[in-house]
């Protein structure tokens, strides 16, 4: 049988270029080789090479985090090549990469976020009524970059310099002390929800910042969460809900706070993390699914999506 030829894209030039590095040798390496025939790309060192092999490859697997690759910038350049892709479409991932834009459709959607602001350069500052403590984030950015939690107005202000170096528009949001938890969703038709995750970070990181997440031990990593089953429940609806209001497709990770009985939506990533630590391949492993299981699965919707199989 024809193995399928599966060209995995990471690299890039984000500042989570080499997290998607990573995730990009990582599926390589994982993928069953009887029935794939992966070929590795560096965006950024193969760019013309992805176009000049363009009909060769039967599937593409973005691996981009963060610019370029999370905000649908590769999506639309494999359309206009007519290479099939695992993942969601050109419009969700731009949606799901500005946080603006996600809060905005959650709470059209009924979903609930923390009290947020956004902010422009230049611009001045109203906190209407928040109070602190305020996270600080950018509006497009990845991997907890540019992130601080402010406690005070200086705080606040270095926070604010911090998030602008990110990017032009921020964040100004509201605090919410309780248990963080990511639901690994899957599907296009009916909709999966992985074991959810709920995420402590250790000693030293107030919350899940680039270290916690991608440094071995920066945070306890508890699957399943340590929720009620009916919070269970809740949760994982409520992930479906953001995952379709989005416009997600194939897979995507929810991450919220629940607290009081309530779920706090944060933010949708449409490329998740598959390094050796990533919270994905731990959710799917707990529902007895393995690396190269998970990756057969992703890869074998998204050719079913296409109308490829």
């Amino acid at each position: 049988m024809k193995r399928i030829r599966v060209g995995i894209i990471a690299g890039g030039w984000s500042s989570e270029r080499e997290i998607s590095l990573k995730s990009g040798k990582a599926v390589y390496e994982a993928l069953d080789r009887r029935k794939y025939e992966p070929i590795f790309w560096d965006i950024k060192e193969d760019l013309e090479l992805i176009f000049r092999e363009r009909d060769r490859i039967d599937i593409a697997f973005p691996l981009l985090h963060g610019r370029i690759g999370e905000d649908g910038c590769i999506q639309g350049f494999l359309k206009i090549l007519g290479i099939p892709f695992v993942g969601s479409d050109v419009t969700s991932c731009a949606i799901s990469m500005n946080k603006k834009l996600t809060k905005q459709i959650f709470e059209a959607n009924g979903l609930l976020v923390p009290r947020w602001i956004s902010l422009k350069k230049g611009s001045p500052l109203s906190l209407k009524d928040l109070n602190f403590p305020l996270v600080v984030k950018p509006v497009s950015e990845g991997s907890s970059f540019g992130v601080s939690i402010c406690r005070d107005e200086e705080e606040l202000r270095k926070g604010i310099e911090n998030a602008f170096r990110y990017d032009q528009e921020i964040i100004i949001e509201e605090y919410i002390a309780g248990k963080e938890i990511t639901a690994p969703v899957i599907g296009y038709k009916e909709l999966e929800v992985l074991p959810l995750i709920e995420i402590v970070p250790k000693r030293g990181h107030e919350f899940f910042d680039f270290e916690a997440k991608y440094k071995e031990g920066g945070a306890d990593e508890i699957c399943p969460a340590r929720i009620s089953k009916e919070m269970e429940e809740k949760v994982k609806e409520t992930a479906k809900t953001a995952f379709n209001a989005i416009g997600c497709s194939i897979w995507a990770r929810i991450d919220m706070i629940v607290r009081n009985e309530k779920i706090y939506l944060l933010e949708v990533n449409t490329i998740p993390g598959m390094t050796e630590n990533s919270l994905f391949p731990l959710s799917a492993k707990k529902a007895g699914m393995g690396f190269s299981d998970l990756l057969d699965r992703l890869i074998s919707l998204s050719l079913e999506v296409n109308g490829k199989r």
